[in-house]
């Protein structure tokens, strides 16, 4: 009797181990559809479209890749600056595919790989935040997938965005930006700049004074001081070539127009000075994500309490400065992805 209950034993293990080998085989040659761009309006390009956005002054294109596909999670990603390039995003490749999130790059309007038509009548939040809408339309992105992830300047036009066109949207991540310029700009001279070599702070603040920003040595100290620590969390012999390639490519032209010289707040009568919608995140009802960095240009403290201001928002602090993505990707990606995916399925709470 025992003979045959330990040869009934063995033969069921055998058939386990069979199905189990069966249904790993299923498995691992089930393909996927995420890298299929077949079919598709895009396939000849490798997913890159040139989007034709009218303005007052004319038509002019800009430039979009999309990245993977999935009908279903597609996220919109609006680079910093302003005049900043899509580049910065560049290590989101080494994150999304993996749990197929479709994600689209895209430079807006004077930037790098988009038409530059150099007129500073377009270098306004209300012009870029209706090219990001003629950019969703021409994406097909909808409230049933649409996810915006704006960082820096990025982070100010989703906002905006958002305030008028959150209807359109399934979910909306704000990274590393406050929702008000002076309170930045509080944060930058009464914390950031004090956390500098005294004298170093004190001749920065000198050249600011005397508005000596194109002096060799200002760049020098910002450069070598400022940037390590609250740009990028890391020495500059450290910095990867796709963000040392973003920067090259800003077009300091808007990006002087509509933010000043200065890196701790904005200067002279740049466009975005006195900005502020903190008193209107209350408006927001869609799921939101705020991303701050403990070293950020960004008070992580002031991130926080963004997300408790709009109805239905999450805080995520990484250990990182001002690009978030790169300095601490581990935090970064993994509450980007579990956010997403949360409210894809309907549990984010």
């Amino acid at each position: 009797m025992k003979q045959f209950a330990s040869l009934t034993s063995i033969i069921l293990l055998l058939l386990m181990s069979c199905t189990n080998t069966a249904d790993k085989k299923t498995t691992s040659t089930e393909k996927s559809n995420y890298f299929d761009y077949s079919n598709s309006d895009d396939q000849k390009t490798g997913g890159i479209k040139m989007i034709p956005i009218e303005t007052a002054k004319g038509t002019f294109n800009v430039w979009t890749k999309r990245m993977g596909n999935n009908p279903k999670m597609r996220v919109l990603l609006l680079h910093g600056g302003p005049g900043g390039t899509h580049e910065f995003f560049e290590n989101f490749d080494g994150y999304l595919p993996n749990v197929e999130i479709e994600y689209i790059y895209y430079d807006q309007l004077d930037s790098y790989y988009s038409d530059k038509p150099n007129d500073t009548t377009l270098w306004t939040t209300e012009h870029f935040v209706e090219e990001v809408e003629q950019v969703r339309k021409a994406l097909n992105l909808t409230k049933d997938n649409f996810y915006l992830l704006g960082q820096s300047w990025g982070g100010i036009l989703a906002m905006e965005y958002a305030l008028k066109y959150q209807d359109n949207l399934k979910g909306l991540v704000i990274s590393n930006m406050m929702a008000s310029i002076p309170a930045y700009e509080k944060y930058a001279s009464e914390v950031l700049g004090p956390q500098l070599p005294p004298d170093i702070y004190k001749e920065i603040k000198a050249l600011e004074a005397a508005e000596d920003f194109g002096n060799p040595r200002y760049t020098e100290l910002v450069t070598q001081h400022f940037y390590p620590k609250h740009v990028l969390h890391k020495p500059l012999d450290e910095w990867p070539e796709f963000i040392n390639r973003a920067l090259s490519h800003i077009n300091p032209n808007i990006y002087i127009y509509m933010q000043g010289y200065s890196e701790f707040g904005v200067t002279g009568n740049a466009t975005l000075k006195g900005w502020d919608v903190s008193g209107r995140l209350q408006e927001l009802s869609i799921p939101t994500l705020m991303i701050g960095g403990t070293h950020d240009t960004m008070d992580p403290k002031y991130m926080e309490w963004m997300s408790t201001e709009v109805q239905n928002g999450r805080s995520l602090t990484t250990n990182a400065g001002h690009i978030s993505q790169y300095d601490d990707p581990e935090a970064y990606f993994s509450g980007l992805i579990q956010f997403i995916k949360e409210v894809h399925t309907g549990q984010f709470k």
